[in-house]
């Protein structure tokens, strides 16, 4: 007993010290920020306060207002909160993979499947909507790594359908800020197990692709493999 209390008092500082910092970061790209969370816990328990008055029991529906005040103060906060990180992470290289960890239990991501020279990337989530293709980078590019991603995909798990996402502002895209609630909404067509299925497939691919024998260096100009292998037999 003595230690799980003294691992909760140890606890309460770390998360409070995450709270606080959460705020330092979030003030820095939302000024009003402290004035926001102020007003909406002043006026939800003043609300309440009033209607205490009005009804004869102020102490009761003080408490109460108190209780949701903290509560809503904590929901606009975190909204704010993830709007605020969110504003930073765009255009960050590798944001969508940043956003795509966080989807939500039952999704494997596995980030820069695909990148050109000029670090466009796509990125790749299973789950029971299928394959998620993820872009970012410029629209123009990444368009042909998506097809060539897709054209991979459906020729491994043809019976698997694939979706693909570019990551913008621009006609067409989708905001990062909108991300996961995109890929949410599609629907659920992959039972538990299929899309476990889906993932060893996938997998055994990279497996097989990480294991072929490379040359390390460029072969010498005018040389040739001697007859019968590698081996030279």
């Amino acid at each position: 007993m003595a230690r799980s209390d003294s691992a909760a008092d140890a606890a309460n500082p770390g998360r409070l010290k995450q709270i606080a910092l959460t705020y330092k970061m979030t003030r820095r790209a939302d000024k009003k920020i402290g004035l926001v969370l102020a007003g909406v816990f002043l006026l939800i328990l003043g609300v309440f306060l009033a209607i205490g008055f009005l009804i004869g029991h102020p102490i009761y529906l003080g408490i109460l207002g108190l209780l949701l005040a903290f509560l809503g103060t904590a929901i606009v906060f975190g909204r704010r909160a993830e709007r605020a990180a969110f504003g930073q992470m765009e255009g960050q290289p590798g944001a969508a993979a940043a956003v795509l960890d966080n989807v939500g239990r039952g999704w494997t991501t596995t980030p820069a499947v695909a990148m050109n020279r000029s670090q466009d990337v796509v990125h790749r989530a299973v789950g029971k909507a299928g394959i998620v293709l993820v872009a970012e980078g410029n629209p123009n590019r990444v368009k042909s790594l998506l097809a060539a991603e897709k054209k991979k995909m459906n020729r491994i798990v043809a019976d698997v359908p694939v979706h693909d996402l570019i990551v913008g502002v621009g006609e067409g895209q989708v905001e990062l800020k909108k991300l996961r609630t995109t890929m949410l909404k599609l629907p659920r067509v992959l039972s538990g197990p299929q899309v476990t299925a889906t993932n060893d497939r996938l997998r055994a691919l990279g497996d097989l692709m990480s294991n072929m024998p490379l040359p390390k260096g460029p072969m010498p100009k005018g040389m040739k493999l001697p007859k019968g292998g590698p081996n030279g037999r």
